[in-house]
């Protein structure tokens, strides 16, 4: 479904990403895994057309990507959940959601878009007329997804998803994506909460000062000592978890 080739990154003389190559099979949810700066957030930025690449190759369902804007990334059904989630605060709930159905090809799809966004996040359904900004974090994270979703896509990039929620809403994120995963939904996750992020991905990815210095399946980087005390804050081999 993706794969990236060698992508560097730079802001101005200042590489972020330095040589990133990973691929995310269909059906897959693959996370990135890393130090703040480690070039997480970056790397999706890249994938998604919102920060140019300085070299390297990147492509989605078989079309080369880099190089192409956000809107046309978007047009192929790659989309990007940032992070902080960036919902508009003074707009409703559903002005929200009807900003992300600007693809659709009849009010009739975008009618059902809204629906199926609904029948998934209920809580939003109620809350249709409520303004972005008074939701919790948790709901504008659902918010944020739904908006995601109303573009129809074939990939999420998810950026962060459970920064700043409560506990009881991070599970239920991750319960999320879970549940779009298995409805068919690659999904390519930057997650702060390391081990939350290992118990439902297929392939994790380590970054560190912009490059891959680790990957493979969540059981193989349990069983790495160094990644286990660097990235996922544990001293001994954690009981994998089934997927």
């Amino acid at each position: 479904m993706l794969e990236v080739r060698d992508l560097h990154v730079h802001y101005g003389r200042v590489p972020a990403v330095r040589g990133v190559s990973l691929s995310v099979p269909a059906g897959h949810i693959v996370t990135l895994v890393g130090a703040n700066g480690a070039g997480k957030t970056t790397t999706l930025r890249a994938l998604s057309g919102l920060q140019r690449p300085s070299a390297g190759a990147i492509e989605f369902a078989g079309v080369r990507i880099d190089g192409k804007r956000p809107h046309e990334i978007l047009g192929l059904g790659l989309a990007h959940v940032p992070e902080g989630r960036r919902i508009f605060p003074d707009m409703t709930v559903q002005e929200n959601l009807r900003l992300g159905a600007y693809r659709a090809r009849s009010v009739g799809e975008a009618h059902r878009s809204l629906d199926e966004v609904y029948a998934r996040f209920p809580i939003l359904g109620e809350r249709r007329k409520q303004l972005g900004g008074t939701l919790s974090g948790g709901e504008q994270q659902m918010l944020a997804i739904g908006r995601a979703l109303m573009t129809a896509p074939r990939m999420l990039l998810l950026d962060e998803p459970s920064l700043g929620l409560a506990p009881i809403y991070v599970d239920r994120v991750l319960d999320i994506i879970l549940e779009l995963n298995g409805k068919g939904l690659a999904i390519l996750l930057v997650e702060q909460k390391a081990q939350a992020a290992l118990e439902i991905c297929d392939t994790a990815y380590v970054l560190e000062t912009g490059q891959v210095v680790s990957s493979g399946t969540p059981e193989d980087l349990a069983r790495n000592d160094v990644i286990r005390r660097a990235y996922l804050g544990v001293s001994r081999s954690p009981e994998p978890c089934p997927h």
